[in-house]
């Protein structure tokens, strides 16, 4: 069981102004930081991800023999293996970080040698069977406990596979891909809905080719990668946290500078203009194919209006899900949320801890097997917020928090340091009280 032991109190806001440069995208820095690792020559990277979860990913890489140099802050240097690693001296630690372990995995399975991924108690209890299925389809010999971690690889050569995903996956999609790299022939990967495309930017940033179609990416090995130097844009899972703490306060006015913009992870933008915010983008550019721009948001006066996220657009919103739900009491309208049984395989149950969440804040909501019914026009109080752990949880409610009646206490609020450790102080930099 997790022990909490660092509380955060919250106190409520009058208003959300100011401008904010967030710290790079952790789904991009996982990519740039693995494929630099493995690639020919040293990339270099400014704005890396500061999170615990790309430092996991770093960890892992340095051990199987690639070197991490960080000159200056936010800035990381990586030489690269030239696609082909060494055998680590123990086992390989994913701390938190399922992007590690199940993106590691594919990269892993067609090398020489005896890999051993470990990771904290919240990993170990998550779904590695999805990965096991294609790599065993390629040939691979990975053997799990009970189809989770530790994950146990004897690195062997594959064979190329045409491969549909079960539940749309972007971690699953790039262990597939990465395989597929280093195996001779055509490897495939299918999906019913299109999950975020930042491997296949990546792959083709490092100089691999990668063909994609409307339902599927496919990648011809083996093919060898080389150092590039880039800027990660401004993560903008992270700047849900502060979208929805603007949207929540009429008049509010909120600038973010530099925020990665790829159209497969910006639908959390259409949610919030459905919802009634106003947002405008200035000077988009393109950053290795990866969109970048600024994004300038204000509150209407009459407060938001009412949403439903459902079918694909719960797939493509699954980590911004706990934020909206935990800021649908201050709609008009409410929302709802179905198609979102994923959540529960999180960090932690991230359905059943948000509705406790709510109801401790005083707010009526109905919990369903796959989602939630939050409806609008709540007035929430300060409560004492149980994070489970989990960096989500432990920011969306901060962000509930900052309308609530009264003073909030977040329990686990180092929680935050897994994804984003400058979460609290950005927070209170545009938080006027």
């Amino acid at each position: 069981m997790h022990t909490a032991t660092e509380e955060r109190l919250i106190r409520p806001a009058k208003n959300i102004y100011g401008s904010l440069r967030l710290p790079g995208d952790k789904s991009i820095s996982h990519r740039y930081g693995m494929l630099g690792a493995f690639a020919e020559g040293t990339s270099r990277f400014t704005n890396f991800s500061t999170g615990a979860d790309c430092a996991s990913t770093l960890a892992c890489m340095e051990a199987l023999g690639a070197s991490v140099a960080r000159p200056e802050d936010g800035v990381i240097e990586v030489t690269g293996v030239g696609g082909k690693v060494n055998q680590p001296a123990g086992p390989l630690d994913c701390g938190n970080s399922g992007s590690t372990m199940r993106m590691i995995s594919g990269l892993l399975a067609p090398q020489q040698g005896e890999f051993t991924l470990i990771g904290d108690a919240s990993l170990t209890r998550r779904p590695m069977k999805r990965i096991q299925t294609p790599l065993a389809e390629m040939g691979a010999k990975i053997t799990l406990t009970e189809g989770h971690a530790p994950v146990m690889i004897t690195g062997s050569k594959l064979h190329a596979i045409d491969y549909t995903t079960p539940v749309p996956s972007a971690q699953v999609k790039t262990c597939v891909l990465l395989a597929g790299l280093q195996t001779e022939g055509t490897t495939t990967v299918r999906e019913s809905v299109r999950t975020r495309d930042h491997s296949e930017l990546a792959l083709r940033a490092f100089g691999a080719r990668v063909d994609r179609s409307v339902d599927s990416v496919s990648i011809n090995g083996p093919q060898t990668l080389s150092a590039i130097q880039a800027a990660v844009p401004g993560d903008i899972s992270s700047a849900a946290f502060f979208l929805c703490a603007a949207a929540i306060f009429p008049g509010s006015q909120l600038l973010l500078d530099g925020l990665g913009l790829n159209p497969t992870r910006a639908t959390l933008l259409d949610v919030l203009t459905s919802l009634g915010l106003q947002i405008s983008v200035l000077n988009l550019e393109d950053k290795h194919a990866e969109l970048v721009g600024t994004v300038q948001v204000t509150s209407p006066a009459a407060g938001l209006g009412s949403t439903s996220v459902t079918g694909a657009l719960a797939a493509q919103l699954i980590d911004e899900l706990p934020v909206l739900a935990a800021i649908a009491p201050y709609t008009r309208g409410g929302i709802r949320i179905r198609d979102a049984k994923e959540l529960r395989v999180k960090e932690s149950d991230r359905i059943a801890l948000v509705v406790k969440n709510l109801r401790a804040m005083g707010a009526e909501v109905t919990e369903h097997e796959d989602g939630m019914d939050v409806p609008g026009n709540q007035q929430l109080h300060g409560a004492t917020i149980d994070s489970g752990g989990d960096h989500r949880i432990a920011m969306a409610f901060s962000v509930a928090a900052l309308r609530a009646s009264g003073d909030t206490l977040i329990q686990g609020s180092e929680a935050a340091n897994i994804s984003f450790p400058e979460f609290f102080s950005l927070l209170d930099f545009v938080a006027e009280r």
